[in-house]
Order: C-alpha cells, then sequence, then structure tokens
C-alpha cells in the first residue's frame, strides 16, 4: 500500500489541474487565432473581390475605349480607302483619255507626213518651200510634241495609279489588322466569370511577339492616312494637269490644223490663178501662132506670086537682047525693065527675109507654147497634189476634246 502511494511514475494532482489550464488556455489561444484568421480571410475575400471587381470593371473601360479608338481609326482608314479607290478611278479614266488622244494624234501626223511627201512629187518651179509647207511641218512638230507630252503624262499616270495602288494596299492591310483586333476586343468584351469554355492560359502572361507601344500604333495608321491623303493630293493636282493638256493640246491641234487648211486653200487659189492666167496666155499664143502661120503663108504666096513679073521682066529683057546692031539700044524700056527686075528681085529678097522673121517669131511661139504647156501641166499636177491628194485627205481629220 505505502508502495502504491509512492510510485514515482504517476502526476501530482497540481500538475493535472496545470496540465488542463495550459489545454485551456492552448485551445482558446488557438481558437482566438482561428478566429482572427478567419476574419481576416473574410475581410481579405472581401477586398479581394472588390479589388478583382474593380479591376476587372477597368479592363472592361480599357477594352470599351480601345474597341471605341479601333472603330475610330477603322472609320478613318476606312474614308481614306474609299478616297483613294474614288481617285484611281477618276486616273484609270484619265488613262484611258490619254491613251485616246495620243492614240488620235497617230493619224494627223501620219497625214501631215503623207502631204510632205506628196508635196515633193510637185515638179519645176512649184516645187517650192511655200506657206503650206512651213504649216505642214509646224503641224508635224507640233503633233510629234504633243504625242511626246502625252507620253510622259501617261507614264507619270501610271506611276500616280502604282502609288495609289500601294497606298490602298497600305490602307486595306491596315484595315485588315484594325478588322482582326476589333473582332477579338469584341470578343474579350463579350467574356464574363460566367463564360463556359474559359480557360488558364498561364503562357499568355509571357510577351511573345513584337509588341508595339500605343504611340507606334497611332503613328503606324497615321503614317498609312497621311500616304493616302498625299497620293490622293497628287491624284487631284495629276487630274488637274491633265484636264488642262488634254484641252490645251486639241487647241493646239485644231488651230494648227486650220492654219494648214486655210494656207492649203490660198495655195490653190494662187495656184488655179496661175494656172488660168498661163491658159490665157496660151489662148494668146495660139492665136498669134495661127496668125503668123498666116501670115508666113501670105508672104509665101507673095513671095511665089514674083515668080510670074521677073519671068516676063526677064524673059524681055533676054529677047531685047536679041536686038541686031545699032537696035541693040539701050532705050527706056530696056532701062525700065531693067529696073523692073531689080525692084521685083529686091522686094522678093525682102519679103524673103520678112517671112524668115516670122518664121523665127513662129518657132518662138511655138517654144512658148510648149513652155505655157508644160507650166500649165505644173499647175495641173500641183492642184492634183494640193486639192485632190492633200485637201481630200485632210478632211477625214477631226480633233476630238478627251
Amino acid at each position: 500500500m505505502a508502495r502504491l502511494l509512492q510510485d514515482s511514475s504517476k502526476l501530482h494532482p497540481s500538475e493535472w489541474y496545470t496540465a488542463n489550464r495550459m489545454q485551456r488556455a492552448s485551445t482558446e489561444s488557438q481558437k482566438s487565432r482561428s478566429e482572427c484568421m478567419i476574419a481576416e480571410s473574410w475581410r481579405l475575400v472581401d477586398e479581394i473581390e472588390k479589388t478583382t471587381q474593380k479591376t476587372q470593371s477597368d479592363v472592361n473601360k480599357k477594352i470599351e475605349q480601345r474597341r471605341e479608338e479601333i472603330k475610330f481609326w477603322k472609320q478613318e482608314l476606312d474614308n481614306k480607302l474609299d478616297q483613294i479607290v474614288h481617285e484611281t478611278e477618276v486616273l484609270l479614266n484619265c488613262k484611258i483619255r490619254l491613251e485616246r488622244a495620243l492614240e488620235s494624234c497617230k493619224e494627223p501626223l501620219v497625214i501631215a507626213q503623207k502631204c510632205l511627201l506628196y508635196r515633193q512629187r510637185r515638179v519645176g518651179i512649184d516645187l517650192v518651200h511655200d506657206e503650206v509647207e512651213q504649216e505642214l511641218v509646224k503641224e508635224a512638230e507640233v503633233l510629234q510634241g504633243i504625242i511626246a507630252l502625252l507620253g510622259r503624262t501617261l507614264e507619270q499616270t501610271n506611276e500616280q495609279i502604282r502609288r495609289n495602288r500601294s497606298a490602298k494596299y497600305s490602307l486595306e492591310m491596315d484595315l485588315k489588322d484594325k478588322f482582326t483586333a476589333l473582332t477579338i476586343d469584341d470578343y474579350c468584351a463579350s467574356l464574363t466569370n460566367d463564360t463556359p469554355h474559359i480557360i488558364y492560359a498561364d503562357n499568355a502572361m509571357k510577351l511573345e511577339g513584337n509588341f508595339v507601344s500605343p504611340e507606334d500604333w497611332i503613328d503606324f495608321s497615321n503614317i498609312n492616312v497621311e500616304k493616302a491623303d498625299k497620293q490622293r493630293n497628287n491624284s487631284l493636282a495629276l487630274k488637274a494637269l491633265i484636264d488642262g493638256i488634254l484641252s490645251q493640246t486639241a487647241n493646239d491641234m485644231r488651230k494648227q490644223c486650220e492654219m494648214v487648211n486655210i494656207a492649203f486653200r490660198n495655195r490653190v487659189k494662187e495656184v488655179k490663178d496661175a494656172k488660168h492666167k498661163l491658159e490665157t496666155l496660151l489662148a494668146m499664143v495660139m492665136d498669134e501662132t495661127a496668125s503668123q502661120e498666116k501670115n508666113i503663108a501670105a508672104l509665101k504666096k507673095a513671095i511665089a506670086d514674083k515668080e510670074g513679073p521677073v519671068k516676063v521682066a526677064q524673059t524681055r529683057l533676054e529677047a531685047r537682047n536679041q536686038r541686031p546692031n545699032v537696035e541693040l539700044c539701050y532705050d527706056t524700056v530696056h532701062s525700065s525693065l531693067m529696073s523692073e527686075v531689080q525692084e521685083i528681085t529686091k522686094n522678093i529678097q525682102r519679103q524673103v527675109e520678112i517671112m524668115q522673121e516670122a518664121e523665127a517669131e513662129l518657132k518662138g511661139l511655138s517654144r512658148r507654147q510648149l513652155s505655157l504647156e508644160e507650166e500649165i501641166k505644173v499647175k495641173e499636177n500641183t492642184l492634183y497634189i494640193d486639192e485632190v491628194l492633200c485637201m481630200q485627205m485632210r478632211e477625214s481629220v477631226y480633233i476630238n476634246n478627251y
């Protein structure tokens, strides 16, 4: 019994009370800490919930702002795209006008060159560097200058169209990216915490890819807009230039064409007048030739008519030279017969000389007639070239406004 009371393995009652007090104290302390932790947790949950909601609300607002910003630039790009497309279409029409105007210059140039070649067939004195030729040369030079100018303007137009299309391509690519970005941000704006199929994407936090700053993003579209504006303004200036060139070149062509036609009409009238005068002279020469031929025939008859008187006088002298002896007297009869023979012989000689002069004049008239006939043929050839070949061919020339 004494051994049981003195067993050292048993604790003292005080220790038991102490242990119980410590358990209560420890438990109450643990409970208190737990209650504080619960209270802190609820406070933290509430705070984080509010913070999360506020942050998500701010992000939603920023997404909305970004969508509006994208819409603004998309609308701006759309407007510039419409403008550049319109100006490109206008330039394409201008290109067609230039091509037609350029094509229309070819026929007048060919006709002017043909006229110059045809007029090389003029002969004699009519092969002259007259006003018609001067105006034709000027017309060919004007047309060649216009063709060169239209060709350069057409090249400039093609280059501007290329630049417009480049600006259009940049706008379209930018718009395409803006459309994609807006579609993505529209999707992002539609997402809520209850949206199905939302997932964790740990890799999304990695800044992979070529991110640009907002300033660079704005600058990029600004550059595209400014490029489109620049090309649009260049297109407007070029269109005004083309309108002016087409109007001025058409006026220049019409003016020079009319100058050539006036020169042709004046030259044809001049040649016709000259031909008429030559024909009048020819008629006069032919009348004079007929008169001279009659004169020569009359002289020949007059000379022939003197044969009888000469023969009579010479026969009488011959017969009287046969008088015998003293009867061979140089009497008045013989003297008269001698004078008669001399007179008739002298008159015949004068008539022969006159006839020779008349024949020389007749030859001169014949040469003059031949010269006049040749000159009339020259004028006829000139009239055929100018009036038939050239002027009729020029009737097909018509200068349009393009």
